[in-house]
């Protein structure tokens, strides 16, 4: 359910390294919890932003839920085509519903995440 390839932080975002840039998304369980995802908003790439710090917001037929950066950094890129498919969050949570990528700046936000098992572990001791 929670990709090895894949970190983890307690807000239920999840990073990808790839080399000095995080892919960053919401983990299977924030979407599932959130319903029907029908309105993303991320920041514009260029602006940046320390870890734990409010990137944007995701909107459901049932709530809003905040989103998090894990790590501190700029924002390089922005999922496009969630403007148009907001629904990917929930049909590829860990794949193509991610939202933003950001060069990180700090190794050390990185060591503060779970792994897949730990995540697992953080859900079932209810969170």
């Amino acid at each position: 359910m929670y990709p090895d390839t894949l970190r983890y932080s307690k807000d239920h975002e999840w990073v990808r390294v790839e080399g000095d840039v995080c892919v960053i998304g919401i983990t299977h369980y924030a979407q599932d919890e959130l319903g029907e995802v029908v309105f993303v908003e991320v920041p514009e790439p260029g602006q940046e932003f320390d870890a734990h710090e409010e990137i944007g917001t995701i909107e459901s037929v049932k709530a809003v839920a905040e989103v998090f950066t894990p790590v501190t950094g700029e924002i390089v890129e922005v999922n496009a085509a969630l403007a148009d498919s907001p629904e990917l969050i929930n049909q590829d949570p860990h794949g193509e519903g991610w939202l933003v990528k950001v060069r990180f700046s700090s190794q050390g936000d990185l060591d503060g995440l779970m792994d897949s098992a730990a995540y697992e572990k953080f859900l079932e001791d209810g969170e």
